[in-house]
């Protein structure tokens, strides 16, 4: 059936999306006026949201409590927590909602149409009949609510969202980011955060909350999205009888506002809490800050993403060097921000001083009109178009459905022009466009006219404050102790019985009959085959190369694997810094910008990573590798190969000036992603204690290497020579013939070229001191340390870790069903809904090692309190049939997320480095398809033994974890 002939519809536009090798479908609901977008094409991984405009009128996190709450059940399905319940039985390959400055979409994606169908249905009902209206205690134990436990306790506030942006107001990149959107659009919605300031989030009445949903979930005020392989006509057809058809259109005015632009610059100084400890010099954030055009300007779009990267993000770029020179911040960043009406570019300095803003300011100036007057690199730009244009041929979006990131860019124009969905999809004539304006004058115009000569500007700096976070809690305590002693003993008696309320309401669970409702596929739904491991190995010419041969669209994806499982532990940090740095000098033949616009004008992309492989077989062994990747088209492949040895060969590792510019880079990134990744570094801390893998991981990613970098940063004049000369003395020691080992990712065709330009490589490589000597692992200085470590932060990360293998336990595919179980009912219900913290995870490693973890927890020794709990909660667990399929389906759904060519190639050559066979993976997945709750109760003693080893690292505020310094052997700063 043709979409014309659906006569609830009226098709608005059709047309061919070349690019992207699809049709694209604009159409309009005529009764309810919802804006629905098709594109339609052969990905059987298919995606549909539901979006709505949703402009904050104040800061209290309206739009993000509505995200939250109205996928804790409704009409047609009233189970509590509808969300969890697909996540435990769905094979979807993406599942979620996401909160903007200006819009909420609910988005999923399946292969299966069943499955599929499901998932549509579900968030439907959700968005438009939602049980918020029925249930107040949605609202309290997602957005926020007073706590108070007995007559003698103090009044608390808790809430999952509150806590989730505690935790997001503590980081000083969250809180710039924010400042900058506020400052540049004070008179529109963008001056509020939609996310909700923890400040003003417990403002927020249930009256307003609902007011909101009523305005602004209606259908004439809505998005709906459908990409893939699906009978499109099928699924509008019962959009309209389910829902679209029950709504007349109503006049609603949600328009997202242009700000009217500026006579002159405006300036703004916020502080950011640190720790105690950290020090006040060299930690404020420099921001400038322009409103570039609108996002409905095709061509500016993509224009400004090169001079983003031409002008500051590329290595080298002026800006960001002029600033580095000037010594005006340790990190430069910024860039252009195209997701709002009017896009953003900002230069941002990292760790710099409120005392140079007028350097900062002048800098940027001088250079912005050096580029104007002499013109910009004619290689950057086209690097900067070329880099792009790779990444949209290739649609590489790693784990997220690409039909998902093509509906995201969608709304950047269709939100504000209602037929313009497609505007951005249809690129390729737009990057030809900017090729051929190089060296006409018109990006140095577009310099001129947006960077240098626009007074809609801002700047904006964050400065630290030690015991602001203090102050903060402080000021809150008191207001919650007045607003306590204010209320009558009544007042006080309802609100323990409402606390104890609420606590009943979470722990009561669903009816099995409310449960039945959410739709469920079966066993027999599953695949019982595992996708196959694709490893040929080849020895040709001296080289050996394992091949990963399939379909990659012309594509290469090659890795060089150096085996370094001989480094001795004290030298894994300069592994870590050693990936900073290589390619990212001078070499012989480029300097290191110059080198950065060969590697994108050429390739896509050349870079260092370490690979840590636990062997499966070998209890405590592991696999250690020095990675250089590259991926290119296999016409380039020789240029890739040329830009690789130059690199290995000929990097200038005794340039002082540029060593110190990476390091004090590399430092201020990692102290960033301490505290952003806090759950996964307080985990891999903790695994550090008793696990080689974990400890690697630490030394050349974690605290360990954040260490050693920060103490050469510090000590650098006269640190800087053992520097420099461990770096040369590590790329002499690695990049030899007989440590490499080759990963290709490829069409069969492709391999002779392959193996030619591996062996042209492996003959000129270093020739080691020592020809065939024996490489064998040192011992690693493993101990158990239980850490905490302090920042300002206004939440914690906890993690317990422990290592089964060393008890005696071996892998089951069971504890797969285990991580779904627990981080979906018991840390789910206990941590998340319970204790208010925004996330909880947990995992299972084939050597044994195994964490628990939480993310953005108000709590600190209630939820290592939770964590010892598991062997009881394990012993009396239960499912019927119903429930443990649920819990089958959402294992199998994250282990058969769809692949493109280069993870295909990854999962095959990990499990290549891990020993890791096809068989074993087979019996893995029967062991799942056919679990019993018998197999998750026999988990108990391997999951009591893991706790038994008491290993804790904590990251968090520093008052609480002082607090409870009785739990840690030692507790410091963080930074």
């Amino acid at each position: 059936m043709k979409l014309s002939e659906l006569t609830a519809y009226e098709l608005l536009g059709e047309q061919e999306l070349k690019d992207i090798h699809s049709m694209g479908y604009i159409l309009r609901h005529k009764k309810s006026g919802a804006r629905i977008t098709v594109i339609s094409n052969d990905d059987e991984n298919k995606v549909f949201y539901i979006g709505f405009r949703t402009p904050p009128e104040d800061s209290t996190g309206v739009p993000h409590i509505i995200e939250h709450t109205v996928l804790c059940g409704s009409d047609k399905y009233p189970v509590k927590d509808p969300f969890v319940e697909l996540v435990k039985g769905s094979l979807n390959t993406f599942l979620n909602a996401i909160t903007y400055p200006e819009k909420t979409i609910y988005p999923v994606a399946s292969c299966n149409n069943a499955d599929f169908q499901n998932l549509m249905s579900v968030y439907m009902d959700a968005v438009f009949h939602p049980n918020i209206y029925k249930h107040r205690e949605i609202f309290e134990q997602e957005g926020w609510h007073y706590e108070l436990e007995d007559e003698d306790a103090p009044v608390t506030i808790n809430g999952v969202v509150y806590n989730e942006m505690k935790g997001a107001f503590s980081s000083p990149d969250d809180v710039l980011e924010r400042l900058i959107l506020n400052s540049l659009f004070p008179d529109t919605s963008y001056a509020n955060e939609s996310g909700g300031d923890p400040e003003h989030i417990p403002e927020l009445t249930y009256e307003q909350y609902l007011n909101f949903h009523r305005k602004y979930y209606h259908p004439c005020n809505s998005y709906i999205y459908l990409y893939g392989d699906m009978d499109v006509a099928e699924k509008l057809r019962w959009m309209d009888e389910e829902y679209l058809g029950k709504y007349e259109q109503i006049e609603l005015d949600s328009a997202i506002r242009m700000q009217k632009p500026f006579a002159a610059p405006v300036e703004i100084v916020k502080p950011y809490p640190v720790a105690s400890g950290e020090p006040l010099t060299d930690n404020s954030y420099l921001s400038y800050n322009v409103v570039v055009g609108t996002v409905l300007d095709k061509k500016l779009y993509q224009a400004f993403d090169v001079l983003d990267y031409a002008l500051l993000s590329a290595p080298g770029a002026p800006l960001k060097q002029a600033l580095i020179d000037a010594g005006i911040g340790m990190d430069i960043g910024g860039g252009y921000d195209n997701s709002t009406l009017q896009p953003v570019f900002s230069v941002i300095a990292k760790n710099a001083n409120q005392e140079q803003k007028e350097q900062f300011l002048q800098v940027i100036r001088e250079t912005l009109q050096a580029q104007v007057a002499d013109g910009i690199d004619q290689n950057a730009l086209l690097a900067g178009i070329n880099s792009s244009e790779f990444r949209f041929r290739e649609a590489d979006f790693g784990q997220f459905p690409k039909g998902l990131l093509y509906g995201i860019q969608c709304l950047d124009s269709w939100l504000f022009d209602d037929m313009q969905p497609f505007m951005h999809l249809e690129a390729l004539d737009t990057y030809q466009f900017l090729k051929d304006q190089i060296g006409t004058g018109y990006y140095e115009e577009l310099v001129k006219t947006y960077l240098l000569d626009n007074p809609h500007a801002s700047v904006v700096i964050t400065v630290p404050e030690q015991g602001l976070g203090a102050k903060r809690d402080a000021a809150l305590e008191k207001k919650l102790a007045e607003y306590k002693a204010g209320l009558s003993r009544e007042e006080r008696k309802k609100l323990i019985a409402d606390t104890k309320h609420l606590k009943q309401y979470q722990e009561e669970p669903s009816p099995k009959e409310d449960l039945e409702k959410i739709p469920r596929l079966t066993r027999a739904d599953l695949k019982k085959e595992t996708a196959p491991l694709l490893n040929r190995e080849i020895e040709t010419e001296g080289v050996s190369i394992v091949a990963h041969e399939m379909d990659t669209n012309g594509i290469d994806y090659l890795t060089y694997l150096f085996d370094v499982c001989d480094i001795l532990p004290e030298d894994l940090p300069y592994l870590g810094i050693l990936k900073a740095v290589l390619g990212y000098v001078d070499t012989d033949d480029h300097s290191y910008a110059a080198l950065a616009n060969e590697i994108n004008m050429y390739t896509g992309g050349i870079g260092s990573s370490i690979g840590i492989y636990p062997n499966v077989k070998k209890q405590g062994e592991i696999g250690l590798y020095y990675e250089v990747r590259t991926k290119v088209l296999a016409s380039r492949l020789p240029d890739a190969m040329r830009l690789i040895k130059e690199i290995l060969l000929t990097s200038h590792l005794a340039d002082e000036k540029r060593i110190y510019e990476i390091l004090a880079q590399l430092k201020s990134r990692l102290q960033a992603g301490l505290s952003a990744s806090g759950h996964s570094v307080a985990y891999t801390r903790a695994l550090s204690y008793f696990s080689t893998a974990a400890y690697c991981q630490d030394a050349t990613a974690g605290i360990a290497c954040y260490r050693v970098i920060a103490d050469y940063e510090e000590h650098f004049e006269e640190k800087k020579q053992q520097l420099m000369e461990k770096l040369s003395s590590l790329v002499k020691t690695i990049f030899t013939a007989e440590r490499m080992l080759v990963s290709a990712t490829c069409e069969e065709s492709e391999i002779p070229a392959v193996t030619q330009a591996s062996a042209a490589l492996k003959n000129v490589l270093y020739v080691p001191d020592q020809p065939g000597k024996n490489r064998s692992m040192p011992s690693y200085p493993l101990a158990k340390k239980n850490e905490g470590f302090m920042d300002a932060s206004q939440v914690q990360y906890v993690a317990r870790a422990g290592n089964y293998a060393a008890h005696g336990f071996s892998y089951h595919g069971a504890l797969r069903i285990l991580k779904v179980i627990l981080g979906y009912d018991y840390l789910w219900i206990n941590v998340r809904v319970k204790g208010g913290a925004y996330g909880c995870m947990n995992g299972y490693m084939r050597n044994g090692d195994t964490y628990f973890v939480s993310y953005r927890d108000p709590n600190l020794s209630a939820t290592n309190e939770i964590y010892d709990g598991i062997p009881a909660y394990l012993e009396k667990f239960d499912a019927d049939e119903r429930e443990m399929t649920g819990y089958i389906i959402g294992t199998i759904s994250d282990m058969d997320t769809p692949m493109n060519p280069s993870a295909k190639g990854a999962r095959s050559m990990t499990a290549y480095l891990q020993e890791l066979d096809y068989e074993t993976l087979s019996k893995e997945r029967s062991q799942i398809i056919g679990a019993q709750p018998a197999d998750i109760r026999a988990l108990k003693p391997l999951i009591a033994s893991v706790l038994s080893d008491g290993s804790l690292c904590v990251i968090g505020n520093e008052d609480v974890l002082t607090s409870e310094k009785q739990m840690f052997e030692t507790l410091e700063s963080l930074t």
